[in-house]
């Protein structure tokens, strides 16, 4: 089992690192291939609903749970991720970003019927002190450490010019956007999927190499896996622990709107005086 869930992760590096589609896809097939002969190992038909609700078998169906993986990872491959800020690349991203959430949501929901992608916005009730306390940490940290990685490795040139108050807000936007796709796919559809055949260490593991993947491809280079490690296996277990779709967005949205300023910054020395490099 554990094999197949690996090759379908590794096809986010084939995709976005590698930049080679062609393994990308193999990867896919052989894990979907792997993971249909370990269901039926353990008396899982795949691709047939019992009773129109579930698979028939004991269990849910990794084939049938990677099948929703591999789909989203082939429509996030469709387009080249290079962060740009045109009219036609805020719709290229749209579409696919978009498409890489709905499309899992909609096969699980209308043809698989198992409702196995679900996006719990309120979780477990309300914010504990300690959840307060970790959204003023990430503002510490991100105003800390992000200045320090994107200008002193020169990152920050991944990401276009902005230095109009138009630019500007396209990449405020931008930067967001994302940002909630990234908890809306990887986290509530990766994660939470892996999390029905695996361990949560090993479910976390293996979301991460498909977010850290993903944002190798949109700019986070150089020493970049450093802090994406860590902050996608944070975000995989905080939702574990809080069950709030909510949560996890405002954690990453007060990361991104340091990423923001710091973009900003960079490209404009002096436009935000807050930072000590």
């Amino acid at each position: 089992m554990l094999a197949a869930a690996l090759l379908v992760c590794l096809a986010a590096p084939a995709f976005f690192v590698l930049r080679a589609p062609w393994l990308g896809w193999l990867l896919l097939a052989a894990g979907i291939a792997v993971a249909v002969v370990a269901d039926r190992t353990q008396g899982i038909a795949p691709w047939r609903v019992a009773g129109g609700a579930a698979p028939a078998g004991t269990g849910p169906s990794l084939a049938r749970d990677l099948s929703l993986i591999a789909l989203g990872l082939l429509v996030v491959s469709a387009i080249p991720l290079a962060a740009e800020l045109d009219d036609a690349a805020m719709v290229r991203f749209t579409v696919a970003l978009g498409g890489a959430v709905a499309v899992p949501y909609a096969v699980s929901r209308w043809a698989y019927r198992d409702r196995a992608v679900r996006f719990p916005w309120r979780g477990g009730g309300r914010w504990t002190a300690m959840q307060w306390g970790w959204l003023a940490a990430v503002l510490a940290l991100g105003w800390f450490i992000l200045p320090f990685y994107f200008v002193t490795s020169g990152v920050y040139r991944n990401w276009p010019v902005v230095d109009t108050p138009d630019l500007i807000s396209r990449l405020f936007v931008g930067v967001g956007a994302v940002g909630i796709w990234d908890e809306l796919f990887f986290i509530c559809t990766v994660f939470a999927l892996l999390l029905r055949h695996f361990p949560v260490a090993v479910a976390n593991a293996l979301q991460a190499i498909v977010f850290v993947s993903f944002l190798w491809e949109l700019g986070y280079r150089a020493w970049g896996p450093v802090l994406t490690i860590p902050f996608a296996l944070l975000q995989g277990w905080i939702f574990l622990r809080t069950r709030s779709l909510a949560y996890v967005v405002t954690v990453h949205l007060l990361f991104d709107a340091v990423v923001f300023l710091v973009l900003v910054h960079a490209h404009n020395p002096g436009a935000v005086p807050i930072f000590l490099v």
